[in-house]
């Protein structure tokens, strides 16, 4: 089953409306805005990857997604694997890093032992007050869009950390 198809199924599923039927990256539930993303070691960075930087990306691509409805932070939770401090400490290093960079709390989250040889699975949830959280369907002709950033430059900059060849600034991307 695709990642489409699996969604798709979902929608079958008692959907809150605020879920805007899973075709956004967040949902608005009682004026909060709510957008979760995971990274897994192997697929969205690579083992041997700095945990700083890990732990900046798993938040930051949450605030883009608040960004992106016009909301404002209020908190992130995380869950994540402990795996032993060399990379833990580290990994909390960065995450105080972001939070601070971004004037955003931690509210709490779960973590759970790492298994010998198991991959890292990092999953963040941020919350923000609502600003008028546009749907993704709510783009008209005429609208100005904008983004930061060349579209996919962090994809090919993986693709060139696993290997492939590219120019040096892709990497730095990614």
């Amino acid at each position: 089953m695709t990642e489409a198809e699996f969604i798709a199924a979902l929608r079958a599923l008692p959907l809150h409306p605020g879920a805007r039927e899973l075709r956004d990256d967040a949902a608005i539930v009682g004026g909060l805005v709510v957008t979760t993303d995971t990274l897994v070691e192997g697929v969205h960075f690579l083992p041997t990857d700095p945990p700083a930087d890990v732990a900046w990306k798993l938040v930051a691509v949450n605030l883009s997604d608040l960004a992106a409805k016009g909301a404002t932070p209020e908190g992130v939770l995380l869950n994540l694997p402990l795996g032993g401090e060399a990379w833990d400490r580290p990994f909390l290093a960065g995450l105080a890093e972001i939070l601070a960079a971004h004037d955003v709390p931690l509210i709490g989250g779960d973590t759970v032992s790492l298994p010998d040889g198991a991959p890292r699975v990092l999953t963040c949830t941020a919350i923000g007050r609502d600003a008028a959280a546009p749907p993704r369907s709510g783009a008209r002709a005429g609208d100005a869009l904008w983004v930061t950033g060349t579209i996919g430059d962090a994809g090919l900059g993986l693709a060139i950390a696993r290997g492939g060849r590219g120019p040096a600034e892709l990497l730095a991307a990614y």
